[in-house]
């Protein structure tokens, strides 16, 4: 296979990675693929700003959460890291992940810890025209592209996922 083609593949598949994930879970504002860390960032969103006790919670949460899942699951050397930013009156809550250990159930799980601990106030762009086979699918590509990735040198496509109006983009950076 030619470099071209190759290279090519590498960006299909990460494109193909962020814009299910965006698709199948509406509470991920942005994604970032970190191809230097071979490493993922996740975007949240969340109206008002969580005092600094609640962000700590959250934070502690997310990180033994994911952590029982790995050792659950078998995983060892993952990392993470939760930050909070805030702009206006909105919490801009950021995890990044490596592609290394990342897993479907996780970012799952993820996802679920977030809904339940700041409810309401997570922004998410509803697609109810989504069916639920569409939404299995999307969770199967997710994996697929998940494991694509870690078997590829992925050392020079850096990408960004972004969803504006109902719609889903992904950028080379």
């Amino acid at each position: 296979m030619s470099d071209l083609s190759q290279n090519d593949q590498q960006v299909s598949d990460g494109a193909n990675l962020l814009i299910s994930m965006l698709v199948r879970y509406p509470e991920i504002g942005t994604i970032n693929f970190e191809p230097e860390a071979n490493s993922l960032k996740l975007t949240f969103m969340i109206s008002g700003i969580p005092t600094t006790k609640d962000f700590e919670a959250a934070k502690r949460l997310l990180i033994n959460s994911i952590a029982a899942y790995h050792l659950l699951e078998g995983v060892t050397d993952s990392s993470i890291d939760v930050e909070l930013s805030s702009y206006d009156q909105v919490a801009i809550l950021t995890v990044r992940r490596d592609v290394r250990t990342m897993s479907r159930g996780e970012i799952g799980l993820t996802i679920k810890l977030l809904r339940d601990r700041f409810a309401d106030r997570l922004v998410a762009d509803r697609n109810d025209a989504m069916l639920e086979e569409d939404l299995l699918l999307q969770e199967e590509v997710i994996e697929d592209m998940l494991e694509n990735m870690r078997k590829k040198d992925n050392d020079d496509h850096s990408l960004i996922g972004i969803r504006e109006d109902g719609r889903v983009f992904v950028f080379n950076k």
